[in-house]
């Protein structure tokens, strides 16, 4: 198998000999490691969130249902009424 070698600061190297599981070689921690996705900055996020946003026609589709009477919460009559402790 062929090997590379890097250079590492003090405290990357901290963290990945920590990482290091009894008789697992660093290649084996860099594997297991999982990093997030290249795109997770602040602007990508922005347009994630902005998706997912309520869009006018969802208001006034909600406005409608509203209106109609279909909005009104309703308590169903509890199955217990009536009911005697035992």
């Amino acid at each position: 198998m062929a090997t590379k070698t890097i250079s590492l600061e003090l405290d990357a190297y901290e963290r990945l000999r920590r990482a290091k599981r009894e008789g697992e070689s660093f290649s084996g921690v860099v594997r297991r490691a999982r990093f997030g996705p290249a795109d997770a900055c602040g602007s990508s996020i922005l347009s994630a969130l902005g998706e997912m946003a309520v869009r006018k026609s969802d208001e006034e589709a909600a406005r409608r249902w509203e209106e109609s009477g279909r909005g009104e919460r309703t308590i169903s009559p509890s199955a217990w009424e009536g009911e005697k402790a035992q």
